[in-house]
């Protein structure tokens, strides 16, 4: 019998996926507690920020050199960036290296909030697309952004759910849910998911995939909070699916009443 992950694929620019929780691979106190997370976490792509990588000494071991390549897929990520230039420029490191020609798209200039610049991010990723990269953009919950990044051929995009680190949860949710409807790429919810039922919800209103990194990094047991949101990820994935009965104003029986006889 097929588990829903095997019939229920994710297509990313082709390739085939079957978790629906990406992993970010920062503030983890010990290589060890990350590589426990990602192995109870199911996920199959992992985020890498090259800007956070000593690559001046190539004797130097990285991140790189402790995840297994040939079980994960690398997505580097632009994280540091602040303007179009520096964020184009460190993909083409990224592709020079022989990492991916994927690249997760952030270009965030506001140090406080960490929002990503709406501009600068179309600009990059015109240019990268045009390059041959397959961009998955991290954006504002904006549904005219999100709709123009597809039109010049985004792999996906990537709404935020709140602040980045701030675990405060979907505030976005009713734009998230917007772009769900009018996208035709795969929506991924990235940042601010806190517990599985924020992963939960991402998914319960149509999203493709989360990512999530602070929720599980800074969890007591990183291990046990990434089993735990992977759970949530599939329990949401399945609730979408399904289809959730109607909200109403007033109450509805469980039983029956027709039919049922009544005391005089």
């Amino acid at each position: 019998m097929q588990t829903l992950a095997h019939a229920d694929p994710l297509v990313v620019a082709g390739v085939t996926m079957r978790s629906r929780l990406f992993l970010g691979t920062g503030k983890y106190t010990t290589d060890e507690a990350m590589l426990a997370a990602l192995e109870a976490s199911g996920c199959e792509l992992v985020t890498v920020a090259l800007r956070r990588l000593d690559l001046d000494d190539p004797k130097k071991k990285t991140i790189l050199d402790v995840i297994d390549w040939n079980r994960y897929r690398i997505l580097p990520n632009t994280a540091g960036c602040r303007t179009a230039e520096e964020a184009i420029r460190i993909a083409r490191l990224a592709r020079s290296m022989g990492l991916s020609d994927w690249v997760k798209l952030e270009v965030i200039p506001d140090p406080r909030y960490l929002f990503p610049d709406p501009e600068e991010t179309l600009k990059a990723a015109r240019v990268l697309v045009g390059e041959g990269f397959k961009v998955l953009p991290y954006i504002n919950a904006d549904p005219v952004l999100a709709r123009k990044l597809e039109e010049i051929g985004t792999v996906t995009v990537m709404p935020l759910g709140s602040p980045i680190g701030s675990g405060q949860g979907l505030q976005t949710l009713e734009q998230i849910r917007v772009i769900v409807e009018e996208a035709r790429v795969p929506v991924v919810v990235d940042a601010g998911i806190g517990v599985p039922s924020d992963a939960a919800l991402a998914m319960e209103v149509g999203a493709d995939a989360v990512l999530v990194n602070s929720a599980v990094a800074l969890a007591k047991d990183p291990a046990l909070m990434a089993e735990a949101i992977k759970e949530g990820v599939d329990a949401g994935r399945k609730a979408y699916l399904a289809g959730r009965i109607p909200r109403r104003q007033d109450a509805s029986p469980s039983s029956p009443t027709e039919g049922v006889s009544r005391p005089n």
